[in-house]
């Protein structure tokens, strides 16, 4: 199983929005390094849903539940989007700030690639923010 964080600014989907809905595609990603992460997930891999701009902060898990498919919110071939479904919110959000304050942390690809909005994260990264998310998960 891999880890990976995905972006998501809140007046447009919103982590709330996400636990509503259940489940939702993830689409409209126009990054090349982005795609190349998108098209890395496979089934049962999990994210952190991370809000951007507003908030700045990792509020819950997903889960991979399609691998990359052709994007349909476009025409062009070479972008793609995954199907994700809501794990569990974390019991107390791990902000930005709190993330680049930790040591551990300095590398994880959130603040050396800030701007891409689909990017992996470390198996010690994972287990890191859930600990300082005071999150179990299995």
């Amino acid at each position: 199983m891999n880890f990976w964080l995905i972006k998501s600014e809140p007046y447009k989907y919103s982590w709330d929005q996400m636990v509503q809905d259940g489940s939702t595609y993830w689409d409209g990603v126009r990054s090349y390094p982005a795609r190349v992460h998108l098209k890395a997930m496979k089934i049962g891999d999990i994210c952190f849903f991370y809000h951007s701009n507003e908030g700045k902060e990792i509020v819950g898990l997903t889960r991979i539940i399609k691998e990359a498919y052709p994007d349909p919110t476009t025409d062009d071939e070479k972008w793609v989007a995954v199907d994700v479904q809501a794990v569990t919110s974390l019991k107390k959000p791990v902000t930005l700030a709190q993330i680049k304050a930790n040591e551990l942390l300095t590398n994880m690809a959130l603040i050396k690639q800030g701007r891409l909005s689909v990017g992996p994260v470390e198996h010690f990264e994972f287990d890191e923010i859930l600990k300082m998310a005071e999150t179990d998960f299995k």
